[in-house]
């Protein structure tokens, strides 16, 4: 394990761009950092610069303006970047696939590492993912 991944296992700093939410998804992202669930254990934080993230969440439906804001942020945050998808939106495009102005899901367009399904997913679920996300980083 390199240096860079051994600190990245250590501390998370989350960049959350939001498609076109319903806010279920970013309410329930909230609730993970209160101190009842506390996502912070982790190292996690969130940011509100991409240039200072490790990882991007993507949570709501990327359609096609939503989509073009999204890669240009995935294009400018420093690599190597983990992107995270949260929510049933991001994931598979959920009721809104069939829409004239969404071409696919975000994971089409931009490589994401992990997905937490849901509507919303529940706390319990996103913490399941970052310790997938760490062990990915870890190499298990």
């Amino acid at each position: 394990m390199s240096f860079a991944t051994s600190i990245l296992t250590k501390s998370l700093n989350v960049f959350h761009c939001a498609g076109s939410p319903c806010n279920n998804c970013d309410i329930e992202l909230l609730d993970t950092l209160t101190p009842r669930y506390d996502l912070e254990r982790f190292g996690i934080t969130l940011v509100g610069s991409i240039r200072h993230a490790d990882v991007i969440m993507l949570s709501g439906v990327f359609n096609t303006k939503a989509l073009i804001r999204a890669k240009r942020v995935y294009e400018q945050a420093p690599k190597p970047i983990l992107v995270i998808a949260l929510g049933n939106c991001a994931c598979t495009g959920n009721i809104f696939i069939e829409s004239y102005n969404l071409d696919a899901p975000v994971g089409k367009h931009i490589p994401v590492d992990i997905l937490v399904p849901g509507c919303p997913p529940k706390p319990e679920a996103m913490i399941a993912a970052v310790a997938k996300l760490i062990a990915k980083l870890k190499g298990k």
